[in-house]
């Protein structure tokens, strides 16, 4: 009753989460740098009607936490110690793309933000942790926004071919596992965001976001489908050792129908498809499904610009593995509101749940839901499956005697391994299991400090003011425990 002998254990974090230093050593804002949680929907970017461009207008009455982080910028070698004495073998983190390229359509890389990457890379390995690296987790470089229109521009490709090839070759003998783009399957709902696309006519300046058109997020899909396949051709030529993924939010695997009513199970199956498996078939099979050729069929308008050539590109370069995030389920009801935020999918609620995280969050625990994504996923794609964020988030602080006894995050811990075990035993082959946010970070959903996943607790509040001391939980003590034991003691 143990995991398999080389499982990679750890945790998971994102540049512009905990990073900070947000114009430090050259590096210049991201699409993340200018919003106060990616769920507001306010991008922080004005339509100039006098030079026709985009401004950057911070809303001086918003606190932007995310600027300065947890200081991880200068305080990497403490919190990888940290992590470290989890007993964690792998870490993931994020290239933060602006500081390798600050406006993304450079020629030359900023050499500064490179030697901050080999320096953490290096005292990762050092600490006995592999590094995990997104290549693009919400930060794309917002000058490629205001200057080209993000995604929807094909010449986005050559500025990210510029910057993978650049980091591909400099960490070629320091990272093994890679991914592509972080959580971009949830492009349709958030295209600012998880697209990075921004429309080059709005029609509704006081909106950007909202004024993006069906056929702009269309020709961006089909453009980082493109880039995907052309990551993993030039990251194997680069280094053939090199193992390249995807890294998509798989809640929306397990929505559920809410009852047997045809249409409720259709519903469901529609959901999960245009939830994940959209982006999911051509990383993973080479092809783009025909349900979205369909939608362009019928409407053609919307189809992308593309050739033959690429589409023989998508279908020979597909990923090493799928990595994924899953946090809850949901369940899909024709008389039910879908919605999604950075836990996934919501409809209605499932009455067979009895338990939620407690308020303001209120997120639905079902710990089966994760087995059942690592079973349909592997079933689809026969690849192996790595899940790289998986967590709860609470309102939480030290009590009278400076400690944090957080119980309900040991049994979601718990709940959630012993299904990846039940996955491992149905034949799945998982990879590795990787905590969402070992230590406190800047929420990327409310943008607030308050929303807490750590094992590790950071003292910094929603106001901008704390020591950014860091402390122990008493959850840090028992995820030591199941890593040392190779998650033997769950079944004690």
């Amino acid at each position: 009753m143990s995991f398999p002998k080389n499982f990679l254990w750890g945790g998971a974090v994102a540049a512009n989460q905990l990073e900070g230093a947000w114009l430090e050593d050259g590096k210049k804002p991201n699409v993340t740098d200018v919003v106060v949680g990616i769920a507001s929907r306010k991008p922080g970017i004005k339509w100039n009607e006098e030079t026709h461009k985009y401004d950057m207008a911070l809303d001086p009455n918003l606190a932007y936490l995310s600027h300065e982080g947890i200081d991880f910028y200068h305080r990497y070698p403490e919190d990888l110690k940290l992590m470290a004495g989890m007993g964690f073998n792998s870490f993931r983190t994020s290239i933060a793309w602006s500081r390798i390229f600050p406006d993304g359509d450079e020629a030359e890389p900023n050499e500064a933000g490179l030697a901050f990457y080999d320096k953490l890379f290096d005292e990762m390995i050092k600490d006995g942790m592999e590094p995990v690296v997104t290549l693009s987790h919400y930060e794309t470089p917002l000058h490629l926004l205001t200057e080209y229109g993000g995604w929807s521009n094909p010449k986005m490709r050559t500025f990210w071919k510029n910057y993978v090839n650049v980091v591909f070759n400099r960490y070629k003998d320091k990272v093994k596992y890679w991914l592509t783009f972080n959580e971009v399957n949830a492009m349709l709902n958030n295209p600012f965001v998880a697209g990075g696309i921004l429309p080059t006519d709005p029609e509704n300046p006081d909106d950007p976001v909202g004024s993006i058109t069906d056929k702009e997020k269309w020709q961006a899909y089909y453009n980082l489908c493109v880039a995907n396949a052309e990551t993993v051709k030039l990251g194997h030529e680069i280094n053939p050792e090199f193992k390249v993924g995807c890294m998509l939010t798989c809640s929306g695997v397990a929505c559920y129908p809410y009852d047997c009513n045809p249409d409720n199970v259709w519903g469901a199956l529609d959901t999960q498809r245009m939830a994940v498996f959209y982006f999911g078939d051509p990383f993973c099979l080479g092809t783009i499904p025909g349900y979205v050729k369909r939608i362009w069929n019928e409407n053609p308008e919307l189809t992308p610009t593309m050739n033959d050539d690429e589409l023989q590109l998508i279908k020979d370069y597909t990923v090493d593995y799928f990595s994924f995030s899953y946090y809850r389920s949901s369940t899909y009801a024709e008389d039910a509101k879908m919605y999604g935020d950075t836990g996934g999918i919501q409809g209605k609620g499932n009455p067979f749940l009895k338990e939620s995280s407690p308020k303001p969050w209120s997120w639905a625990v079902d710990p089966k839901g994760l087995r059942y994504v690592l079973n349909v996923l592997y079933d689809r794609y026969r690849l192996p499956m790595f899940i790289v964020e998986n967590g709860i988030g609470l309102d939480e602080g030290p009590d009278e005697n400076g400690k944090i006894d957080d119980p309900f995050r040991v049994r979601y811990l718990e709940s959630h391994l012993k299904n990846v075990h039940e996955a491992i035993l149905d034949g799945v082959d998982v990879m590795g299991y990787l905590w969402w946010g070992p230590i406190d970070v800047v929420s990327a959903g409310t943008g607030e400090m308050k929303k807490r996943y750590g094992f590790v607790y950071v003292d910094r509040f929603n106001d901008g003011t704390g020591t950014l001391e860091r402390s122990k939980k008493n959850s840090y003590g028992r995820y030591k425990e199941i890593i040392t034991t190779n998650g033997e003691c769950l079944f004690d």
